[in-house]
């Protein structure tokens, strides 16, 4: 007769061993550091209402300078999709619903007017990372920006040609860039080696000729240590 007792297993029906345990202790701690996180905030933010100014979130010291936004926003993105929204997902702004929806800010905006002025916005730059202070660039970085854009504006005019005679100029261009290049380069290894030239003339005047410079004995050096010592003539006296 099986025992009323037991499971099917083997095991008591009553043991629940298998089953997670949590620290109270550790949890309870957290809970705490939270509330006293929340209680910190709510009061940040009654000062500053008090003070007729809007609250942002305090800075850590990591945050980033605010650079410029390289990418297109995409508004269009959702036009003719069905998205899934759970029943009370959100609440006014809060939370995620049908929309344009911030992850770092938890909110949701109904037109793109809002969500363009909202990702501008001080609270959005802080969520992210930023400071929203655009650091003020040198002269090497202005000059460099715009040999950027000189370059991508060279670019699009080379992509929106279109007849043969148009392409023949841009190929001219371009070979007359490239012999100019070549050209450049060969003077400065010229004048490289000039110098260096120079350098051990210099040398020799200065030490005179029982100098070594470096590179200039190698053949002589390999012959000794061969045992060669020179090559006579073949002529007999």
């Amino acid at each position: 007769m099986p025992d009323k007792k037991g499971s099917a297993y083997g095991t008591p029906a009553s043991d629940t061993s298998f089953r997670r345990n949590y620290d109270l202790d550790e949890y309870a701690q957290k809970a705490k550091v939270r509330e006293a996180a929340e209680k910190e905030e709510a009061k940040a933010r009654y000062e500053a209402k008090l003070a007729g100014k809007k609250y942002y979130k305090p800075m850590t010291g990591d945050e980033t300078h605010t650079t410029a936004r390289r990418e297109v926003i995409d508004l269009e993105a959702n036009v003719g999709k069905t998205l899934l929204v759970p029943a009370g997902a959100g609440q006014g702004k809060r939370g995620r619903s049908a929309g344009f929806y911030c992850g770092a800010c938890d909110l949701t905006f109904k037109d793109n007017m809002q969500w363009v002025e909202h990702i501008n916005s001080m609270q959005h730059l802080r969520n992210v990372g930023e400071t929203g202070e655009v650091k003020k660039a040198t002269a090497e970085e202005v000059h460099q920006r715009i040999i950027e854009v000189w370059e991508r504006l060279q670019e699009q005019k080379k992509a929106s040609t279109t007849t043969l005679k148009e392409r023949l100029e841009l190929r001219e261009e371009e070979a007359a860039k490239e012999r100019e290049a070549r050209r450049l380069k060969r003077q400065d290894e010229l004048a490289k080696k000039k110098a260096e030239k120079e350098a051990t003339e210099k040398i020799k005047v200065e030490y005179g000729d029982d100098v070594r410079i470096e590179g200039e004995h190698d053949e002589d050096d390999m012959m000794a240590a061969m045992g060669i010592t020179g090559f006579g003539t073949s002529k007999k006296k």
